[in-house]
């Protein structure tokens, strides 16, 4: 049986909706599972799970959002890079790049900006996204839920897509 959620009226990445129940894909089901299992504590400590992780991130902002408040969130985004810290003060992510939609294919689903973040570790990962995943005080990056708040009201629709790139 699928695992299901009710989703919050402003999700933690996107646009403002109503409350709905989400059925999760296979890959959130097993994350989430993962975390309930390990514990918090494991799963987003620095050591868990090794290796790259590729944290895509595509915004599409409502016809509302001025330049300005466009520019505004993306500045905000790219901050993380130094904002985004464990409590030792070490930064969780390795590297950040972003870019507006450029191609021509007709592919883009109306997004508007792309962010690729890149992590050392799933539990870097795990640690930078916090929640919905992952609730406990301290076990997620204060500077990363603040800004999810921020952008919530100037985002239509938000994609995320992880992975650990293959060789």
């Amino acid at each position: 049986m699928p695992l299901a959620y009710a989703a919050p009226a402003t999700p933690a990445h996107g646009a403002a909706r109503p409350a709905a129940t989400v059925v999760l894909s296979k890959s959130a089901q097993a994350v989430r599972q993962e975390a309930l299992q390990v514990g918090a504590a494991r799963f987003t400590a620095p050591d868990y799970k090794p290796g790259v992780v590729e944290h895509i991130v595509l915004f599409q902002f409502k016809p509302t959002a001025t330049p300005a408040q466009r520019q505004e969130v993306t500045k905000r985004f790219m901050a993380l890079a130094q904002q985004a810290r464990r409590a030792d003060g070490t930064l969780v992510i390795k590297s950040l790049e972003a870019g507006p939609q450029k191609s021509g294919e007709g592919a883009d689903l109306g997004l508007d900006y792309g962010y690729v973040v890149r992590f050392a570790s799933a539990g870097d990962r795990n640690y930078y996204v916090g929640r919905p995943i992952v609730h406990e005080a301290g076990q997620y990056d204060p500077a990363h839920d603040a800004f999810k708040a921020f952008a919530a009201p100037y985002l239509a629709n938000v994609v995320v897509f992880d992975f650990t790139p293959t060789p």
